[in-house]
């Protein structure tokens, strides 16, 4: 069995040596920008980590491994594009250093590479990792539409918001995990629990990032905190605090959501106050234990002995107890 880091480091070193030869280069230097700007890569090793549930030649997936983190980095891409971000993992995003028209290109072909990538698994197993990535790509753009939509909204209800983050966060992940057991030749079932595994653990890595975005420590969590605030973001800190609030309560929310001009420290303490006040943040963190419990059943579920999923249940530790 690998540890966590050695996974780590094997992905790194084959993102690394990768090479776009085709030219012209103005399509691909943003693709290889992109991919030098590094993060936590916890897609592709969640990969290559169901896997390692069942063989040790992880090497051998190492190609669609790779499909799964040029597909990430493409929707971050797109996402910049969208929100018009400035900044991502402390580099400025690929349309400030080209342009948005370059942006949307290389975003379009880094969705085909990713394809490309996936493509050079085992032919025993192809078309149905093909399958299970091509729904994945599919259910993120549902996702993506869904939190664009809840923008204008007020009005967005939990289950709603727990469906939007399961497409957008948690079937990536889920979608990783059930492909590496596939091409690891597991059962249905096994591929199934870790699909599971999956689904669960990203909710609750989402709803961690939402309580980290308002009461996290900003030099751990790597940017300033209160950003979902100002934006009106449809957090279920702010659908829970709009569903529990009374009548005064909902007031001063709705004056805050409302509000065209204010000083952002001054937003960011009023709303964070009727949050408190309001109790969502145990509200939130109650929610997570209960998916974390769903996620550990599903873990749990898994065919292998036990002693072969510690570095998942590592991993799944860090990735929910994180403070950034």
């Amino acid at each position: 069995m690998f540890t966590t880091t050695e996974l780590l480091e094997k992905i790194n070193n084959h993102l690394a040596g990768l090479k776009f030869t085709r030219q012209p280069q103005g399509l691909y230097e943003p693709v290889s920008y992109v991919l030098s700007l590094g993060g936590k890569r916890i897609r592709p090793v969640l990969m290559l980590m169901a896997y390692n549930l069942y063989h040790e030649d992880v090497e051998n997936i190492l190609a669609p491994a790779t499909g799964i983190e040029v597909y990430h980095n493409y929707t971050l891409l797109h996402d910049d594009l969208m929100d018009k971000a400035d900044m991502r993992r402390g580099k400025p995003t690929v349309h400030k250093v080209w342009n948005e028209n370059t942006a949307i290109l290389s975003g379009d072909a880094m969705l085909v590479l990713a394809y490309q990538f996936m493509a050079q698994c085992n032919p025993v197993y192809l078309k149905a990792v093909l399958d299970v990535f091509s729904l994945t790509a599919l259910e993120i753009c549902e996702g993506q539409q869904m939190d664009m939509d809840f923008e204008v909204r007020k009005d967005v209800t939990e289950a709603e918001y727990l469906e939007m983050i399961r497409l957008k966060t948690s079937v990536l992940l889920a979608g990783s995990l059930k492909m590496g057991a596939m091409l690891a030749g597991a059962t249905e079932e096994d591929a199934g629990h870790l699909y599971d595994f999956g689904i669960n653990l990203g909710i609750v890595f989402q709803l961690k990032d939402d309580l980290l975005d308002v009461y996290g420590n900003p030099e751990v969590f790597g940017k300033n905190i209160g950003g979902d605030i100002l934006c009106n973001k449809k957090t279920y800190l702010l659908i829970k605090a709009l569903e529990l609030a009374d009548e005064k309560q909902r007031r001063a929310l709705d004056f805050w959501i409302d509000a065209d001009t204010y000083v952002p420290e001054k937003k960011i303490a009023a709303v964070t106050a009727l949050y408190d006040e309001i109790g969502v943040k145990n509200v939130c963190e109650g929610l997570m234990d209960e998916y974390l419990i769903k996620a550990r059943a599903a873990l749990s579920a898994v065919n292998v002995p036990s002693e072969r999923k510690h570095a998942l249940e590592e991993l799944m530790d860090k990735l929910t107890i994180r403070q950034s």
